[in-house]
């Protein structure tokens, strides 16, 4: 990599980029939700799901360390079963932006109407002001959006942490009883219901080679970001059950209740900021990801050449990221016409991320080296793969339609000439010995 293509992110920027992609508008409902379906047992499935996160990440920590590129789980697919691999997960998490964004926007737009007021029509004026402003961040590249993305996590970590430890003396270890009010059972379906919030560990390998020394620190921010995001998740999990008791499942916003146990006055305001800097930190780490991923697939075929500028470390791929962003305003639009709530998007794209997992997971275990660490993290998050498609369930449908589209397009393009291999230092990674 030359000095001129050498990226721009640092340890601490990478590890926000991961905090927002990973600790994202999950933590908002979910907690609610998941108590609902288990009660306090549901501890139990964010455990499980923090446990099951750290091979996963580690696995595509150690893919973006030894292959650094802008296709990030495309570029693995590439190398390790070919062009139509590639294409495939690349179309899957491209075109599971616009449904994602605004997802998480409108989230981020119920809680603001709550505080203000002006109900359906804020939440879609707020979720469209999100987009707009995380669009704006990348376009003027990954040096404001990186640093950006550490002010949003700096601030979102000490909220949530005051939260937590001011709210912690009305906790009672009564409301810990009964465990399991709805059966031991009842722990898979809270997982089911938390995969959502799990989401994100292959975003940033698409920003793989922005970083100084990719090598060096996308380990260090993967494992940085598992410990922050595990911690929090846990805490914000055990603070609304053990302090809210039955009523964390009933709860509409939970995070706000919290906070107003724990800050005083009124939970509307500080769960709303609270839930923009979610929203923002989640979408700005998506759109970073999936604009260089846009520009990587124009590069080597998968999507028109037109996208391609960009997608060399130190581009800013604005051609790719006002694509992905006009898809979402788009999607908003669909949504705010036909009166559809954030629940069918957030299912899509949920199927569309895990089925991204599953060849990410497959080409780790093709590339790393035999008898690694790394390879033996790939055969570990495997089974948690497998545990996260039989959850997806039907809603892999959207994976699978892009799929066919990207498979279609490239049938129908017909390219005379295999596409551009993947950029040199790639190459480079590929052949050193380990």
């Amino acid at each position: 990599m030359t000095e001129n293509s050498r990226g721009h992110l640092t340890f601490g920027q990478g590890t926000a980029m991961y905090v927002g992609a990973v600790l994202g508008t999950g933590v908002i409902a979910l907690p609610a939700l998941a108590a609902e379906a288990a009660g306090p047992a549901s501890l139990l499935a964010w455990l499980a799901l923090v446990v099951m996160s750290v091979p996963l990440a580690a696995t595509f920590a150690a893919l973006g360390a030894r292959y650094p590129d802008a296709g990030g789980v495309s570029t693995y697919a590439r190398l390790a079963f070919g062009d139509r691999a590639a294409a495939m997960v690349g179309w899957c998490f491209y075109f599971a932006i616009p449904p994602g964004a605004p997802a998480a926007a409108l989230f981020g737009g119920a809680y603001v109407a709550a505080a203000v007021g002006g109900g359906t029509a804020t939440t879609f004026i707020t979720a469209a002001a999100l987009i707009a402003v995380v669009t704006a961040a990348n376009l003027a590249g990954l040096r404001v959006s990186g640093r950006l993305q550490l002010v949003l996590a700096a601030l979102l970590v000490t909220l949530l942490l005051a939260s937590v430890a001011l709210s912690l003396p009305d906790a009672r270890w009564d409301n810990l009883t009964p465990f399991a009010p709805h059966g031991w059972a009842a722990i898979g379906s809270a997982a089911a219901l938390l995969v959502w919030s799990f989401a994100g560990w292959e975003a940033i390998t698409h920003l793989a080679a922005e970083f100084r020394r990719p090598e060096r620190d996308l380990p260090r921010a993967t494992a940085a970001a598992v410990c922050v995001v595990g911690v929090l998740y846990l805490l914000v999990a055990f603070a609304i059950i053990t302090v809210l008791g039955s009523a964390a499942a009933t709860e509409d916003a939970p995070l706000g209740e919290l906070m107003a146990r724990g800050l005083g006055g009124g939970a509307r305001w500080p769960a709303a900021a609270a839930a923009v800097l979610l929203t923002m930190g989640t979408m700005n780490a998506y759109y970073a990801g999936a604009a260089k991923l846009g520009a990587a697939l124009g590069r080597d075929g998968a999507l028109p050449s037109w996208l391609a500028r960009g997608s060399v470390a130190g581009q800013v791929p604005r051609r790719s990221l006002t694509v992905a962003s006009a898809m979402s305003f788009l999607a908003l639009a669909v949504v705010a016409v036909i009166g559809l709530g954030p629940e069918p998007l957030v299912l899509l794209t949920t199927g569309s991320f895990v089925t991204v997992y599953a060849i990410g997971v497959a080409s780790a275990i093709r590339l790393l080296p035999r008898r690694s660490l790394a390879r033996a993290s790939a055969f570990a998050a495997l089974s948690a793969v497998a545990a996260l498609l039989l959850m997806t369930g039907r809603y892999l449908i959207w994976p699978a339609a892009m799929t066919a589209a990207a498979l279609i397009y490239l049938h129908l393009k017909g390219r005379a000439s295999p596409p551009s291999p993947p950029a040199p230092e790639i190459i480079e990674k590929r052949l050193t010995p380990s």
